[in-house]
């Protein structure tokens, strides 16, 4: 018997699973997958749970129904790399030959004093329920500050000004301008429906301690409601306390195979894995792809071809409620009714197939 393990039923892991579980799988070989959901959740929706626009339900992809195929829900206390043993919390073991990492991350706090405690998470879906809560519970005309102005951060606000037109809402960002990654005619484009949606958009923003319902900005107090947390991401503790070596966010460094360089029986794929491409689930698709190319070739004892395919993303898309949004597809920028048509379209063919 050889034993496939797949550590989180995430974009990327879900990938692998289908790509694995093709007719030409020896029957000697059995996949489980370990998740502490019943489900896949749609985390690149999640600011829309959140901001109470989707109900959860909406948000749930099944996982794949086969015979080939086991579930173990639990949550994951550790990785033994050189006994090949994954531990569970509640002090379950389970072995394995090969091992995919698929964990995602966690919500990266630079050490600023408070930030952890005193701020709302979108970065689980347990998570992104209790910031629901904790927004649905705000009062009219009160105060809800995002911290960060990357995609989830826009997209949190956004989502938020549609859904509580009574709330005052704003961004709080360190950059000049929010969405600073992406071409300018999509931060100015992005920028000027805030505005005229009133929506305060504070730039070039120092955080420096946070307190309950106050962000603190180069030292001055801000007042908010609520506070959340969109400002940056990390590894999954269980990679960060891995014996590897890792980047500067505790994502996994690998060889070209996405293989910890030790451990080669051990892939990681997403969020935990130090890309030269920024980590999104588009990334953790593609990577998917290449493992599961990787790990037939391991359970038929094949030959690895000299190289892969070099990391290349097709594109972004990001929303602005739910009629408005951006697209970056190559040197193309898209804006407006027909971005958010895509965005919508993509969703639902991901939904449709995975589902």
């Amino acid at each position: 018997m050889k034993r496939l393990v797949i550590l989180g039923g995430g974009y990327g892991g879900l990938r692998i699973i289908e790509r694995v579980l093709s007719p030409d799988l020896p029957d000697d070989v059995f996949i489980t997958l370990v998740d502490r959901m019943p489900f896949h959740g749609l985390k690149t929706e999640y600011y829309a749970l959140a901001a109470g626009t989707t109900p959860e339900s909406h948000l749930r992809v099944n996982f794949p129904n086969d015979p080939r195929l086991t579930v173990k829900y639990g949550e994951i206390a550790g990785v033994e790399l050189d006994e090949q043993v994954v531990n569970f919390a509640n002090g379950d073991t389970l072995s394995y030959d090969w091992l995919v990492i698929g964990l995602g991350c966690e919500d990266r706090y630079h050490d600023i004093p408070g930030a952890e405690q005193f701020t709302c998470s979108i970065q689980s879906m347990g998570a992104t329920r209790n910031t629901y809560m904790a927004i649905n519970n705000v009062n009219p005309y009160g105060t809800v500050s995002v911290v960060g102005g990357g995609l989830s951060g826009v997209e949190m606000a956004a989502e938020l000004r549609e859904s509580r037109p009574d709330l005052n809402v704003r961004i709080i960002d360190r950059g000049q301008s929010i969405l600073s990654p992406f071409p300018k005619k999509l931060q100015e484009y992005a920028s000027q429906w805030f505005i005229e949606h009133d929506v305060q958009l504070v730039s070039m923003a120092n955080v420096t301690s946070i307190e309950q319902g106050i962000v603190y900005n180069h030292n001055q107090p801000v007042e908010s409601d609520v506070i959340v947390w969109t400002a940056g991401i990390q590894a999954n503790k269980i990679v960060r306390s891995l014996p590897i070596e890792t980047d500067n966010i505790g994502r996994a460094k690998l060889n070209q195979y996405h293989q910890i360089q030790s451990h080669t029986n051990v892939y990681v794929v997403g969020d935990c894995a130090s890309t030269i491409i920024a980590p999104s689930a588009q990334t953790a698709e593609i990577q998917g792809e290449q493992i599961a190319l990787m790990l037939k070739k391991d359970i038929k004892g094949e030959e690895y071809p000299a190289s892969l395919p070099a990391l290349k993303h097709k594109g972004f898309l990001g929303s602005l409620g739910k009629k408005e949004g951006f697209a970056s597809m190559g040197k193309m920028s898209l804006v407006g009714q027909m971005a958010r048509v895509i965005k919508s379209g993509q969703l639902w063919m991901y939904k449709k197939h995975m589902g």
